[in-house]
C-alpha cells in the first residue's frame, strides 16, 4: 500500500509538472505572439509616420517650388513692364536657379510685395549661376489637368516634375483656352504689358498670364484680335488648326525674346508647334538665343498636317525657300507642305514616344509616309517610353484602397481583392483568379479576342471585370455587347469610369488585360505591374511584337523587361502558371512590382541625355 501511495504520489507530481510546462509554453507562445503582433503595429507606425513625413516634405516642396515660380514670373513681368533690361532679367534667373540661395527663405511673401519692393531685394543678393542644371520651355497644347485630350498632356506634366525633381529649371507654355479650368492654377495674373507677334502681315497683341501647376512655371498666351483662335468647345478639329497654332508658337517665340529668355532647350511637341524649329532658325536665333536648341517630341507620326505652301508666310516664313524635298515638301503629295516633317527637319534632336518598338522598327513600319525622312535624320532620332504618375498609382500609398501593401508584403492585395468582390457582388473568395479589363479603345478584333478568352476563362471558374471610360464611347459600346453574349455570375461591366474602383481593381486583379502594351492615355500596363497585376494582351497571336523585340535589341528598358516577363505569355498560360507554379508565379509579381517605369525613370533619363547632347553640339 505504501508503494501504490508512493507511485501515485509520483504521477501526480508528474501530472502536475506537464500541466506546468504546458501552461509554460502556452504563456510562452502568447508572448512571442504579442511581441510580433507589437513588432507589427510598431512597424506599421514607423510606416505611417514615414508616410505623413513624406507628405510633408511633399508639401514643402511644393510650396517652395511655388514660390521659386512665383518669383521667376515676376521677373517676367518686370521685363514686360520696363522695370529691368533682358540682360538684368537673366541675372535674377540665375540667382533663382542658384542652390546656394534659399529663394524660398528669402522671399516666403513674395505675395504681398510689388515687383519694385522685390527687385531691390534681388539687388541684395550676388549672382552665380547654377552649372549642373538646365532650362527648359516646353511649347505645347495641352497639359494635365488644366487641359487634356490625349497622352500629350500627362507626358507634359509628368515629364516636368520628374525634371524639376532632378535639379532642372521647366516651364510651360500654353494657349489660354476659353474652356479651360484654371482652378489648379496658383497665383494667376495677367502681365499689364501686352507681348506683340507678327502674323498675317502686321504685329498684334497678345495678354499673357501666368501662374504655377504642380510646381511648375506656366506661361499662357491669349490672343487679343484673333480671340477666337482658342476660344471654342475643342482644342483640335478645326479648318484653320495650322493657322491657330502657328500663331501661337510665334507668340510664344516673340514672347521668349521680349521677356529675356534665354533657355537651353526649346522643347516642341507633335505637329502643333513643329513650326517652332523652322522659325526659329529663319528668325529668331539671332536675337540672343545662340546657345538654345531644338528637341521636338512626337506621339505618333500619323498626324502630320499638310496645307498649301503659301501659308507659312502667316508667320514670316518664306514659301519658296521652305517647299523643297529636303525641308517642308511632303514625300507623297509634293505640291503641299508637311508641318511635321518640317519640325523633324528643323529640329536639333527628335524623340519619339514608344514604349516597345524600337527606332528601326518605327522608321520601317509606322513612318506614316515620313520614312525617308526618318532615315536621313535617324542619327537624331530617339525611342523614349511613356511614364507614369507613381505618386498617385503606388499601392503603399494608395488613399483609395481598404489595405495598403507593397512587393515586399503582399497581404493588403488579398484584401483589396475580397474587397473588389464584395463591392461588384462577385463571389468573396481570395483564391479565384479575378482579371480586370480598363480600355481606352476597342476595335471589332480586339471584341472578339475578348469573346474568345471569355469563353474559354468562364467555364474554369475565373472572375472577370470590365470597365469603361467616359471618353471613349466605343468601348462602352463594346462593353454592352459582351455583357449581351455574357450573363452569369463570374462578370461584372461598368460603364462608367470611376477614379477609387479603377484603383481598387487594379490591386484586387491578378491580371489586367491590355489591347498594347504601349498605352499613353491610360498607361493600364505600367500601373498593373506597379500593383501587382500581370499584364497580359488579348491578341494572344500578336507575333509581330515578339518576333521584333526577339531580333531588334534598340528598344526600351520597358520593351526588354516585358518581353522576358508577360511579352510573349497568353491568358491561357498565365492561368496555367498561378495554377500550377504559384510560387513563381507570386516572385515574378514580386519583381514586377519593384521595377520603376514612373516618369522620373527610363523616361527622364533618357530626355536629360537628350538634353546633354544638344548642350555639346
Amino acid at each position: 500500500m505504501e508503494q501504490e501511495i508512493k507511485n501515485n504520489d509520483v504521477w501526480r507530481l508528474f501530472r502536475e509538472a506537464q500541466q506546468n510546462i504546458l501552461y509554460l509554453n502556452k504563456q510562452r507562445l502568447w508572448a512571442v505572439e504579442e511581441l510580433n503582433r507589437r513588432s507589427r503595429e510598431k512597424e506599421i507606425l514607423i510606416d505611417k509616420l514615414e508616410q505623413l513625413e513624406a507628405e510633408k516634405q511633399s508639401l514643402d516642396v511644393k510650396d517652395k517650388q511655388s514660390i521659386y515660380w512665383e518669383l521667376l514670373l515676376r521677373i517676367d513681368s518686370m521685363v514686360l513692364t520696363g522695370l529691368i533690361n533682358t540682360g538684368e532679367a537673366s541675372d535674377l534667373r540665375n540667382l533663382v536657379l542658384d542652390s546656394k540661395v534659399s529663394v524660398a527663405d528669402v522671399f516666403s511673401n513674395v505675395l504681398q510685395k510689388s515687383d519694385a519692393e522685390l527687385l531691390a531685394e534681388f539687388r541684395y543678393l550676388s549672382v552665380e549661376s547654377k552649372k549642373n542644371a538646365y532650362h527648359i520651355i516646353h511649347i505645347c497644347t495641352e497639359m494635365e489637368p488644366l487641359v487634356s485630350v490625349g497622352s500629350l498632356a500627362s507626358y507634359i506634366t509628368g515629364l516636368c516634375c520628374a525634371l524639376q525633381r532632378k535639379g532642372h529649371l521647366v516651364e510651360v507654355i500654353l494657349p489660354k483656352y476659353a474652356s479651360m479650368d484654371l482652378d489648379d492654377v496658383h497665383g494667376l495674373r495677367e502681365i499689364e504689358a501686352e507681348a506683340y507677334s507678327y502674323f498675317n502681315g502686321q504685329f498684334h497683341g497678345n495678354k499673357i498670364w501666368t501662374g504655377v501647376v504642380h510646381g511648375i512655371g506656366v506661361t499662357f498666351i491669349q490672343p487679343s484680335d484673333y480671340s477666337s483662335f482658342f476660344n471654342r468647345d475643342c482644342v483640335y478639329g478645326y479648318p484653320d488648326d495650322f493657322e491657330r497654332f502657328t500663331y501661337f508658337s510665334r507668340a510664344s517665340l516673340d514672347y521668349i525674346i521680349k521677356s529675356g529668355k534665354k533657355p537651353d532647350v526649346l522643347h516642341i511637341h507633335n505637329w502643333e508647334t513643329a513650326i517652332v524649329g523652322p522659325l526659329f532658325w529663319d528668325i529668331f536665333v539671332n536675337e540672343g538665343l545662340g546657345n538654345t536648341k531644338i528637341l521636338l517630341t512626337c506621339h505618333s507620326l500619323d498626324s502630320q498636317c499638310l496645307v498649301h505652301p503659301d501659308k507659312l508666310a502667316l508667320c514670316g516664313l518664306d514659301p519658296d525657300r521652305l517647299h523643297r524635298p529636303d525641308r517642308f515638301q511632303d514625300n507623297t503629295k509634293t505640291h503641299l507642305i508637311n508641318t511635321l516633317k518640317g519640325g523633324i527637319v528643323y529640329s536639333n534632336k527628335v524623340i519619339i514616344l514608344s514604349s516597345i518598338n524600337s527606332k528601326c522598327e518605327i522608321i520601317r513600319s509606322f513612318s506614316y509616309g515620313l520614312e525617308s525622312t526618318l532615315s536621313i535624320h535617324q542619327n537624331k532620332l530617339l525611342v523614349a517610353p511613356c511614364g507614369f504618375d507613381n505618386s498617385s498609382w503606388d499601392p503603399y500609398y494608395d488613399k483609395f484602397l481598404p489595405e495598403n501593401y507593397c512587393s515586399e508584403n503582399l497581404q493588403g492585395k488579398t484584401a483589396c481583392k475580397v474587397a473588389l468582390q464584395q463591392q461588384l457582388g462577385l463571389f468573396k473568395d481570395a483564391a479565384t483568379i479575378l482579371v480586370g479589363c480598363i480600355f481606352s479603345e476597342v476595335s471589332d478584333v480586339v471584341l472578339e479576342n475578348l469573346k474568345t478568352l471569355l469563353r474559354d476563362a468562364i467555364m474554369k471558374g475565373i472572375q472577370f471585370v470590365f470597365m469603361g471610360t467616359d471618353k471613349t464611347p466605343s468601348v462602352n459600346w463594346a462593353l454592352v455587347s459582351l455583357q449581351d453574349e455574357f450573363k452569369g455570375g463570374h462578370i461584372r461591366f461598368l460603364d462608367i469610369y470611376d477614379e477609387a474602383l479603377a484603383h481598387l481593381i487594379f490591386a484586387g486583379s491578378d491580371i489586367i488585360l491590355c489591347q498594347s502594351f504601349h498605352d499613353p492615355v491610360l498607361q493600364v500596363p505600367l500601373k498593373a505591374l506597379k500593383y501587382g497585376a500581370a499584364p497580359i494582351l488579348v491578341a494572344s497571336d500578336d507575333i509581330r511584337f515578339r518576333h521584333d523585340l526577339v531580333i531588334d535589341h534598340e528598344t526600351t528598358k520597358f520593351s526588354h523587361y516585358i518581353n522576358s516577363t508577360f511579352g510573349n505569355m497568353t491568358l491561357s498560360q498565365a492561368l496555367n502558371e498561378i495554377k500550377n507554379s504559384p510560387s513563381t508565379w507570386k516572385q515574378k509579381i514580386m519583381d514586377a512590382m519593384s521595377e520603376d517605369f514612373s516618369w522620373d525613370s527610363e523616361c527622364c533619363d533618357i530626355h536629360v541625355s537628350a538634353y546633354s547632347a544638344l548642350k555639346n553640339l
